[in-house]
């Protein structure tokens, strides 16, 4: 095999290289062990002084790129905070009238 080809075989992973599964595994515990400890990192905030609802998030959304469990908890976490946030707005006479100076229908 000529030598291009082989470097070109480490390059790819496709599902019919012989590392491949390999791959799919150290890329699964790579996630989660960057996800998880963001995460964990980001619920110690939540006590200690940091910004929890921020880090948690990106927490989520790391290991939501290998696990379905942590995009389905993304998404209630955003859905949440759209609620909050809408209910501020609403508490705050904010609702959802255009801004001043816009053309209304």
């Amino acid at each position: 095999m000529p030598p291009t080809a082989v470097i070109w075989s480490l390059l790819v992973f496709d599902d019919k290289h012989p590392l491949y599964n390999s791959y799919r595994i150290a890329k699964r515990i790579a996630i989660g062990i960057v996800g998880g400890s963001v995460l964990v990192v980001g619920v110690c905030m939540i006590v200690l002084p940091g910004p929890a609802f921020i880090v948690i998030p990106v927490g989520l959304g790391i290991l939501g790129i290998e696990f379905a469990w942590a995009r389905i908890w993304l998404k209630k976490v955003k859905a949440k905070a759209q609620a909050v946030t809408k209910s501020f707005n609403n508490r705050n006479g904010r609702g959802d009238s255009p801004p001043p100076g816009s053309p209304s229908n």
